[in-house]
């Protein structure tokens, strides 16, 4: 499926486990409960596209479009979505927790009670994201732009001088 056309699919409940999705176009796509652990979606297109509730786990989104997707729920435990743009996306009690999320676009965003345990978050642009009630044990955030987030709740937030 490298570099399918699948815009707007309905694909809820899939199993796209271990899948190469490499730059497909899944803008607007319904993958909602839909299994991708282990799939490669790198370059992909995801855009409006909703996943929440998806499983994700050590899925590799690295320069993909997730720019207002909604992942409300997703479970993204270990995933890599560095450089990945996800400005407006709803992320909202996803877990992130190990997720590798250097240099991601996370403007406005919507990362309410998102578990980021461990995740890195390092050079990555949190401007105007919501982070309230997120669990951030142990998270990287070495440079990380917070200018405007709402921090309200935020559990174990250590910023680095």
């Amino acid at each position: 499926m490298c570099g399918a056309n699948l815009r707007g699919a309905n694909l809820t409940g899939a199993d796209l486990s271990h899948a190469d999705m490499y730059g497909a176009d899944l803008s607007g796509a319904d993958l909602t409960g839909a299994n991708l652990s282990h799939a490669n979606l790198t370059g992909a297109g995801l855009t409006h596209a909703i996943l929440s509730g998806g499983d994700l786990t050590d899925a590799n989104l690295s320069n993909a479009a997730l720019g207002h997707a909604n992942v409300m729920d997703a479970v993204l435990r270990d995933a890599a979505l560095t450089d990945t743009n996800l400005r407006g996306a709803l992320l909202n009690g996803a877990d992130l927790s190990g997720a590798d999320l250097t240099y991601a676009d996370l403007t406005a965003a919507d990362l309410s009670r998102a578990d980021l345990t461990g995740a890195d978050l390092s050079r990555a642009d949190l401007t105007d994201a919501v982070l309230t009630g997120a669990v951030l044990t142990g998270a990287e955030l070495t440079e990380a732009v917070l200018t405007g987030a709402v921090l309200a709740g935020v559990t174990d937030l250590r910023v680095p001088e």
